[in-house]
């Protein structure tokens, strides 16, 4: 089955070279496209999409509309993806589309736009409720993280750090089980600690994978920095 896709974006050009690139998917049906933020709305209306793919400023109040529009879904059609494009890096606009939960979202700068295969697995991944974070928002956590004089992750145990790993990787707990010869149950435990020594413990579930995530490939690319 195809994924339904409805693409907004104020510059013409960037708009007709996503339409022409994502038409060459045979897995997308673009079934919208549109310049500003109220003909947005109204062909998410008309048209049900699985995947809105949006610019994060739209007319007329090139705000954060993108991410309005994302909140709004979470309420009218939360099982319906949104990337959100950026021109710039962001780092509060992409902490306030995840802010009530990452799934099903995704944030990337339009650089990214010109590698159809990054982008098409950006919709993939928010259409099946995953969530995708531009790797230079993480880069930006990074330069946070090395502020710090001490970071969470020093506290976590070789096997937590194991299984954070594997988190990272996206494997659910059944997939962690199997890759460390754990029991579920074992897996449970460990990934709760880790929730909790990383400060995580009250957050949605979802939320708090992609935040250890992040965390996660925040130390690895500060241990490997000379």
């Amino acid at each position: 089955m195809s994924l339904r896709l409805v693409v907004a974006e104020d510059n013409y050009l960037v708009r007709e070279g996503l339409r022409q690139l994502l038409q060459t998917v045979p897995e997308l049906e673009v079934v919208a496209v549109c310049a500003d933020f109220g003909t947005l709305t109204a062909a998410i209306l008309e048209h049900a999409p699985d995947v809105v793919l949006t610019d994060i400023r739209m007319p007329p109040g090139f705000s954060d509309e993108g991410i309005q529009v994302s909140e709004r879904l979470r309420e009218t059609s939360p099982g319906t993806g949104v990337v959100v494009l950026s021109q710039y890096l962001e780092v509060e606009y992409a902490l306030a589309l995840l802010d009530r939960g990452a799934a099903g979202r995704a944030y990337l700068l339009k650089e990214r736009v010109s590698d159809l295969d990054q982008l098409v697995t950006a919709i993939r991944e928010v259409a099946r409720g995953g969530s995708v974070i531009d790797p230079r928002v993480v880069e930006q956590l990074l330069a946070a993280r090395e502020r710090r004089e001490k970071s969470p992750l020093s506290q976590l145990t070789a096997r937590e750090r194991e299984v954070l790993a594997a988190v990272a990787e996206g494997k659910n707990n059944a997939a962690i089980a199997s890759a460390l010869f754990l029991s579920e149950r074992a897996v449970e435990k460990h990934i709760n600690s880790i929730f909790s020594k990383l400060g995580l413990s009250e957050e949605p579930d979802v939320h708090r994978r992609v935040k250890a995530t992040l965390m996660h490939l925040a130390g690895e690319g500060q241990s490997r920095r000379p």
